[in-house]
């Protein structure tokens, strides 16, 4: 029997990703195909596009194992019940690794997310490219409050509050998914 917590964040990703087909639907149907250009910038935008998902796999991939090996406030609260019988020295120690480059892998995706939106020159009439624009910066700028050794201890506590949120990396995921599937031959 799957948990309350994530029974929630299935919930949530069915909800988005319904919303976000039928949108996409909408914007197949009623918007003119976006032109490919193909142009020196769009190239190197396109590389920079491939980092940015390879980074994200990292960041996200460190929360997945996180909840695989029970450890965190986010596997407690997706999986109270669980408590794993794996005792793998191997995947503590990657989740060290992944813990300690979190931060710097994480402004690294950030820049590399928005260079690459850059350089390719999206349509921001379709909402998809605005609201994965957002989020970007919403989680940037939030995980930027935690490790700046001068937030005050509110702003870090509201920081970690929503920076620390499985659901925004879920909304990332589903948009840019929709959105390259409507400028990508």
């Amino acid at each position: 029997m799957l948990s309350r917590g994530l029974k929630r964040i299935l919930s949530f990703t069915a909800i988005v990703f319904v919303i976000s087909l039928v949108y996409f639907i909408y914007v197949y149907l009623a918007y003119p195909k976006v032109p490919e250009r193909e142009t020196f910038l769009t190239e190197m935008g396109e590389g920079f596009g491939e980092i940015g998902l390879w980074l994200l796999l990292f960041i996200y991939g460190r929360t997945l194992l996180k909840i695989l090996i029970g450890k965190g406030k986010i596997a407690h609260r997706l999986l109270p019940d669980y408590h794993p019988t794996l005792d793998l020295p191997l995947l503590e120690k990657l989740l060290v690794f992944l813990n300690r480059t979190h931060v710097y892998v994480g402004i690294t995706a950030v820049a590399v997310i928005l260079l690459h939106i850059a350089m390719m020159g999206v349509p921001m009439r379709i909402m998809f490219f605005p609201a994965v624009l957002a989020l970007v910066i919403w989680q940037g700028l939030f995980g930027l409050f935690l490790s700046w050794r001068y937030s005050p201890t509110e702003l870090k506590k509201f920081s970690y509050l929503v920076h620390a949120q499985f659901v925004t990396g879920i909304m990332i995921g589903i948009f840019a998914l929709f959105g390259h599937l409507l400028i990508d031959d």
